[in-house]
């Protein structure tokens, strides 16, 4: 982590205009076609929900707007960064497990395979909410839904974690589609940034053989 230069940021008017915002936050969702990523893990038997994850982070990790932080109202900029996603309980509670980073695929479902298991033997609800180099996910598998709201306690103005959420795969003209939700802040980010990382992820998915 080091402090970001935004004295020479081409967003500094824009990170200047949004960041006194009450509610600093932008909300997209729209529907990634993963028919190729199901495939792909019917094929290496790979966790189709872990894999999902997987493509969000890695395509994140290649966005700088999205390894942006607030520290202590400064801009900071991590390297890279990792995920804290919901997974849930037999008792349908949820808790967080947290995955790092890995550069395949492969790699992180193996690892990623591991923490849930270790999570499982000693459940703890654990959210590590003072955890900046994380991005928040959860997944929403029951509802394929068009649009989502986090809640919010008040003082994530003052970090500015994306959160991302999965929802419910359906499938539309034989295609299968999954609705996945962005959330970022305004001060750190545009819509555009958001666009980017849509369009990476589908373009990672397309290109899995």
């Amino acid at each position: 982590m080091k402090e970001f230069d935004i004295a020479n940021w081409n967003r500094k008017s824009q990170f200047e205009f949004f960041k006194t915002y009450e509610d600093p936050f932008f909300n997209i969702t729209a529907n990634l076609e993963v028919t190729n990523l199901f495939k792909f893990c019917k094929k290496h038997n790979l966790s189709f929900s872990l894999a999902s994850i997987f493509v969000a982070l890695k395509s994140i990790n290649e966005i700088e707007e999205f390894k942006l932080r607030i520290l202590n109202n400064k801009v900071v900029i991590f390297d890279k960064v990792e995920i804290g996603s919901t997974i849930l309980n037999d008792d349908n509670t949820f808790s967080f497990c947290y995955y790092n980073y890995a550069s395949s695929i492969f790699e992180f479902d193996k690892a990623s395979k591991k923490v849930i298991e270790n999570h499982k033997k000693g459940i703890v609800f654990e959210p590590k909410e003072e955890m900046l180099n994380l991005v928040h996910c959860s997944t929403l598998p029951w509802i394929s839904f068009t649009g989502f709201k986090h809640a919010r306690k008040g003082d994530e103005a003052d970090k500015g974690i994306p959160k991302i959420i999965f929802g419910k795969v359906f499938e539309e003209n034989t295609v299968r589609k999954i609705p996945f939700s962005v959330e970022v802040h305004h001060a750190l980010m545009d819509g555009y940034h958001v666009a980017l990382l849509f369009q990476k992820m589908q373009n990672y998915i397309d290109e899995l053989k």
